[in-house]
């Protein structure tokens, strides 16, 4: 890498790089950018803060299964058990899975909790 430096009248210090130099190292902060969240996400996912999920359950989200059954089927859960750690009968639950009816906001975050997920998993 070859770059010339010079100073600006105001005593700044600019350095002058040819194109591909330059691109060079947008490619290497890239690429250290990319490793870092690697990093994280694995640091993440060791610590129990993330977790991997299998291609078949996303997938029932992705074309719109309701995200609250899909994770308490996942977790291996009964309507049933979810309802009573929550305090809500399993028709309510039901209800909810199925789209007839919109839990309260603090519904769903004792839901969420339930399933060991944010709100955001299941909103």
């Amino acid at each position: 890498m070859t770059a010339q430096t010079f100073k600006t009248p105001s005593g700044e210090t600019m350095v002058v790089l040819s194109q591909a130099d330059y691109e060079a190292l947008v490619e290497a902060a890239s690429e250290a950018a990319d490793a870092a969240a690697v990093r994280s996400f694995k640091e993440r996912i060791a610590s129990g803060e993330e977790e991997l999920l299998p291609s078949a359950m996303v997938d029932r989200i992705l074309s719109g299964e309701n995200p609250i059954l899909v994770w308490r089927e996942h977790r291996g859960l009964s309507a049933r058990a979810v309802a009573e750690k929550i305090g809500i009968a399993p028709s309510f639950l039901s209800q909810i899975e199925n789209g007839k009816r919109e839990g309260s906001v603090e519904t769903l975050k004792k839901i969420a909790k339930a399933l060991g997920v944010t709100l955001d998993d299941i909103a």
